[in-house]
């Protein structure tokens, strides 16, 4: 069984940090903290909601220029995948393995979704490895 299996089917909730919800920031901070002990900022009130996409694309280029994520050629499990939602870098799914990564989108639940299915190959547009979670291969 894959870690990631503990996460599917949480529901969608907008500003989500739990197991009751979560949007896809929400589950990333959930599978960091419960998966690697790393906590992740909530960003609670910095953006209205996961449709509100120039603000979250705005907090995502605020931390790529800090750190302390860098962007990574190859993936590895726990790898943050970010995805273009229209013009905006704002959708966050979790590197499973080979072609899978861990995702919630919309008003649909936690799921693991295929990185080559057409939706998502032509989105993805960098795969960024938290510092502390260093080589987990």
């Amino acid at each position: 069984m894959s870690w990631s299996n503990r996460y599917v089917g949480i529901p969608q909730a907008d500003h989500g940090r739990s197991e009751m919800g979560c949007d896809c920031w929400g589950l990333a901070c959930l599978v960091y903290a419960q998966e690697l002990s790393i906590e992740l900022p909530g960003y609670d009130g910095e953006y209205v909601s996961p449709d509100e996409r120039a603000e979250i694309a705005g907090l995502i280029d605020a931390q790529e220029a800090v750190g302390p994520w860098s962007q990574v050629e190859t993936p590895q499990a726990f790898d943050l995948l970010l995805f273009r939602r229209g013009r905006w870098r704002s959708h966050v799914g979790i590197f499973v393995a080979r072609d899978l990564m861990l995702h919630i989108d919309g008003s649909d639940q936690a799921r693991v979704a295929s990185l080559s299915a057409p939706r998502w190959a032509v989105r993805l547009c960098g795969i960024y490895r938290h510092a502390q979670a260093g080589d987990l291969s």
